[in-house]
């Protein structure tokens, strides 16, 4: 004979224990200033030694129609979320600002994001692109379920909130720092001008037709710096480390043998340092390297690295502060663009 299951308790047992009204138990956890700080007390309390553990989030999400999380719309699959440090660090930003009532739900994709399909399902009152493409087909369908959007990076979306940084400031810095060193032959390890996964050499056409705003301002930032346009540059699919090492290894097999590698990610320099060591040349010796972001392995590298330092937490908690504010019925106003700086480190040499 089966035992009947014990039944659960629930928000009305514990108003009826304390003997207060159910308005009153779901104010304990909803909305705490409306009650003395004794009473709060005697109904968590109470419910604590009846065995209830508060509202049942997926009931009040049915109640309310919202769903309390806010959608990450990432371009690559979820290991990026993981492997990426850059990324890492904002979203780790991002779900410590966010407050209690709000969770990150990561929406992996294929290159141009999450499915159409996948955001129209998502149970999520706001969207956050991090880093798409310009035509990224999910972010038509966040338009057509009227949720608000917040632009980290990329791209520019009418009536978004946006917070992104001075990329093309940035690579100037850089590629203006090897010029200073006496540098002349320079080349340019990119990652993705497209969605497609392609890489090798890059076309100007190639460069032109990119779909990423944040690489198109990088190389057209690193081209000014260097104050000429015939400079070699290797696309990689993404910006993982052996990414960088198998680009920088055709970089450097060259005729003309570039004496400094302007890499737009710390990744792809982290990978390039090593390309530089399987084909016996030494950093910086014979080859001064750049990086780009910052991120904590730079500065461990061997030889620590000179990069581009943009504030990788501060982009993550200024997205987040934005979905909540648009969440508020705040109208998004205009982009905010964090500053850069140059950080020179052991990776780079006069000529």
């Amino acid at each position: 004979m089966k035992q009947d299951r014990v039944r659960r308790p629930t928000l009305d047992t514990v108003a009826q224990e304390v003997g207060v009204s159910r308005a009153t138990v779901s104010n304990a956890y909803n909305r705490p200033d409306q009650l003395s700080a004794a009473l709060r007390e005697r109904i968590i309390v109470t419910a604590n030694r009846l065995g209830y553990s508060g509202p049942d989030p997926v009931a009040r999400s049915l109640a309310t129609r919202r769903g309390g999380a806010v959608a990450v719309l990432l371009g690559g699959g979820l290991s990026a979320a993981f492997s990426d440090p850059a990324l890492s660090i904002v979203l780790d930003s991002m779900a410590s600002t966010l407050d209690s009532e709000r969770s990150l739900l990561l929406m992996p994709g294929t290159g141009a994001g999450p499915t159409p399909d996948s955001v129209a399902r998502a149970h999520a009152d706001i969207a956050v692109a991090y880093s798409l493409p310009d035509d990224s087909p999910a972010l038509a369908q966040v338009a057509a379920r009227g949720l608000p959007l917040v632009v980290i990076d990329q791209p520019v979306v009418a009536g978004s909130a946006r917070v992104d940084t001075a990329d093309e400031a940035g690579a100037t810095l850089a590629a203006q720092h090897v010029r200073a060193l006496g540098h002349r032959r320079v080349a340019i390890l990119s990652f993705a001008l497209g969605a497609d996964g392609s890489q090798g050499p890059a076309s100007p056409e190639r460069l032109r037709d990119a779909r990423f705003r944040v690489t198109r301002d990088r190389v057209r930032g690193a081209l000014a710096g260097l104050e000429e346009t015939d400079v070699p540059i290797w696309e990689a699919p993404g910006c993982r480390r052996d990414h960088g090492r198998e680009g920088a290894r055709w970089l450097l097999r060259l005729d003309l043998r570039p004496t400094a590698l302007l890499c737009l990610s710390d990744e792809l320099a982290l990978g390039a340092i090593r390309a530089a060591q399987d084909l016996g040349l030494r950093v910086p010796e014979d080859v001064s390297i750049v990086g780009f972001d910052d991120t904590p392995a730079a500065q461990w590298a061997d030889p620590p690295l000179t990069t581009v330092r943009q504030d990788l937490a501060e982009k993550g908690r200024m997205a987040a502060e934005l979905a909540l504010s648009l969440l508020d019925g705040t109208r998004p106003g205009p982009p905010t663009t964090l500053p850069v700086t140059l950080v020179e480190r052991a990776s780079t040499a006069p000529m």
